[in-house]
């Protein structure tokens, strides 16, 4: 027989007014996370069932897509947000992509069948500027709280986190041109990519405050994030004269430093390499990598904040919460030399 709910019960029981209980109940926004969970706890406790709209949530999962697990960066997003999710009682339903293999849209759906009470999508289809925004919008029509990092589009209307990446590269082309280099490359992804686009903004800006130079199209090189397209963009960037190159990733920058060896050229006495995202191996190679850091463990925890706000009924801001980044001087970088040494030099 169905136990008759009593809301004087679960509010008293949850430390809450009725009329709070009420809202938990209906699903109406303007709970706090912690508040609804007391609630929900509560019926629990009293051996009240859930409301059809609640039990999908009773498990407390997340869905977190991430574009790959080979980019040092992303496993380092993924592990700040799993263990955030952990400590708010939530947990996180890893979902990697490769080539070839699922694709975000099937992901989503799978995290849908489910019962996920949101997902997090790192530097996903979303910042792909070409991209069908209906996806995320099919999404949020639906209900299901989304958080979005990196990749801001102004026509799909989520929480976003961001890497202020057009201030990252204004800094690492300001860094160099300090230690005398004037002839300054950037090896960065495809222009399609909001990222990319971002970072190639911030390369001209730079390069027109820090040296007066407004033309500067033929210092950039757009390239795969791959250790082999760094390895070519160094190249073209070297041939035409380069004696720095500011890199889009850091695995771009490993492949821009085997390139410049190739040239038979010496990092950083040859030519000196900026690269971005400071991932965990960076410090460790040969020679260490300046870079510019993305503070990856603030933007998950905003990510996981803004996701549990919408879970909780607070709807979060609708805009881009845009995160500095740091520049970190390592030794791949140093004063500009006399002159470009030539393989025929070598």
């Amino acid at each position: 027989m169905a136990v008759t709910m009593r809301l004087a019960d679960i509010a008293n029981h949850a430390g809450v007014s009725e009329a709070t209980v009420s809202r938990v109940l209906n699903g109406k926004p303007g709970v706090a996370p912690a508040t609804r969970q007391a609630v929900l706890t509560a019926l629990d406790v009293l051996g009240y069932e859930r409301p059809a709209r609640l039990r999908q949530q009773r498990a407390g999962l997340i869905g977190l897509i991430v574009p790959e697990l080979t980019n040092p960066i992303f496993p380092a997003f993924a592990q700040v947000i799993e263990n955030a999710l952990a400590l708010a009682g939530y947990t996180a339903v890893l979902c990697t992509q490769t080539p070839g293999g699922i694709t975000e849209d099937d992901y989503t759906e799978l995290l849908m069948e489910r019962g996920v009470s949101g997902i997090i999508f790192v530097n996903g289809l979303h910042a792909d500027s070409r991209s069908d925004r209906a996806r995320y919008m099919r999404l949020i029509d639906r209900g299901l709280p989304i958080v979005l990092i990196n990749g801001y589009r102004s026509d799909i209307t989520a929480p976003y986190i961001s890497n202020d990446d057009t201030a990252s590269l204004e800094m690492a082309v300001g860094h160099l041109a300090s230690l005398g280099h004037r002839r300054i490359g950037l090896a960065v992804g495809q222009e399609r990519f909001v990222p990319s686009i971002r970072k190639t903004e911030g390369f001209r800006k730079g390069m027109a405050e820090h040296l007066r130079m407004t033309d500067v199209d033929d210092l950039i090189v757009n390239t795969l994030f791959t250790v082999e397209g760094g390895q070519a963009a160094a190249q073209e960037l070297i041939d035409r004269g380069c004696t720095a190159i500011c890199c889009g990733s850091d695995i771009i920058a490993i492949g821009a430093i085997r390139g410049a060896r190739q040239r038979h050229l010496r990092v950083p006495e040859d030519v000196s390499v900026v690269g971005f995202d400071d991932s965990p191996m960076t410090a460790y190679l040969d020679p260490p990598l300046t870079t510019v850091r993305q503070p990856v463990r603030e933007m998950g925890l905003a990510a996981v904040g803004s996701l549990l706000e919408e879970i909780g009924g607070t709807k979060a801001p609708r805009t881009e919460l845009l995160y500095r980044p740091e520049l970190v001087v390592r030794r791949s970088t140093a004063p500009a030399p006399a002159k470009l040494r030539t393989v025929a030099d070598a």
